[in-house]
């Protein structure tokens, strides 16, 4: 570990070592907590601090408030060739989604698409990486989920919907492969929490106040405000940050069976669980279509390579400035924190450290 006056810079080794260890502290199988290790460092390796081991503290306090089961029976409740839904037993989302992204590989190896819907579940870190995980099988992977209820839809001061991501992993052959991975929000909570760590303004358009007003107020959401949907904005396009925001919610928790909407459990295990939840627990929604059930994978793959690259080769705006390819600034982060290190701000570290000292592992 080095740090400097605000960052403290650890090898992915360590932090997974330290993960991995207060994971099986909380009862998960060594299965269950390598991979949630796993799910939750990608989100830090990939420059998505706000997903990674900064969560970690969030989990512990779900499972001391007994809404996180460490040892889950993940199982399928319904099923067609092609579909299944899954009840995550309240476990980890980081255990789970890895699990129901695999039955829809495995179904769209017999089938040629494989569609899955989880409810009972629990925050899955990034979405990116359970998508991903279609690419190594020529497929093209699909992850989505609802969250707790921060965003107020366009002409509303009422938190209905979460951040509700989509992700979408399509492999190409020599390029590296298209991954796209948002918010449906014009930002997502985390970086709120980045701001709010480092006391900084948040830019408008990122949320509105208690009566509708936009404002810089990184903690706006303390004070009764809200997220704003893509967009920001009517003049902006904010109705439809508000519909694929929906979509997912629909997708992940109606379909699922799950809660939906203002009814979604809250991350915070300080928040009362909402009354007369409709479902049960956080939902998800995940896709594999095998390439060669449409054409065949390696003409896909090439044609993907020609887009990229005519894509990349876009004229910029400005010299000195390149066109990027959804999943480019994720990969660079990566290569680079592999090599450097990790850097957590003080105030994550000082979670961690307290992690660790109640369950007597030390954050090197």
């Amino acid at each position: 570990m080095n740090h400097s006056m605000d960052n403290f810079t650890f090898s992915y080794q360590e932090l997974y070592q330290f993960t991995n260890t207060i994971l099986l502290n909380l009862g998960c199988s060594v299965n269950d907590a390598s991979i949630a290790s796993k799910v939750l460092l990608s989100a830090d390796l990939r420059g998505i601090d706000s997903h990674g081991v900064a969560r970690l503290s969030g989990y512990v306090r779900l499972w001391q408030a007994n809404r996180i089961n460490a040892n889950p029976n993940i199982q399928k409740i319904h099923e067609t060739p092609s579909t299944a839904t899954i009840d995550g037993d309240a476990g980890l989302g980081l255990v789970v989604a890895p699990y129901a992204m695999q039955v829809a590989i495995d179904k769209a190896k017999q089938v040629g698409t494989g569609w899955v819907a989880v409810q009972n579940s629990n925050h899955f870190g990034i979405a990116g990486f359970h998508a991903m995980m279609a690419l190594e099988h020529d497929m093209i992977g699909i992850a989505m989920t609802n969250a707790s209820a921060l965003v107020a839809p366009t002409f509303s001061i009422e938190k209905m919907l979460g951040t509700n991501p989509i992700a979408v992993a399509i492999p190409s052959k020599e390029e590296p492969p298209f991954v796209a991975d948002f918010a449906t929000t014009t930002a997502a909570n985390g970086k709120l929490e980045i701001l709010q760590r480092k006391n900084g303004d948040a830019p408008l358009g990122w949320v509105q106040d208690k009566d509708g007003h936009a404002t810089s107020d990184a903690n706006a959401l303390k004070k009764e405000g809200a997220l704003l949907p893509l967009g920001s904005d009517r003049e902006h396009g904010s109705h439809k940050g508000y519909a694929l925001g929906s979509i997912v919610d629909i997708f992940s928790a109606v379909l699922s069976g799950a809660s939906y909407g203002p009814w979604a459990p809250p991350f915070p295990a300080y928040i009362a669980m909402p009354e007369n939840m409709p479902g049960k627990g956080l939902g998800h929604f995940f896709g594999a279509m095998r390439i060669d059930a449409f054409r065949p994978a390696d003409d896909f793959k090439r044609n993907m390579d020609q887009w990229i690259t005519r894509f990349r080769n876009a004229k910029p705006m400005h010299e000195n400035q390149k066109v990027l390819i959804p999943g480019d600034p994720e990969r660079e982060m990566e290569t680079h924190r592999l090599q450097n290190g990790i850097p957590l701000v003080a105030s994550v570290v000082a979670d961690l450290e307290q992690v660790g000292k109640q369950f007597g592992v030390p954050l090197k």
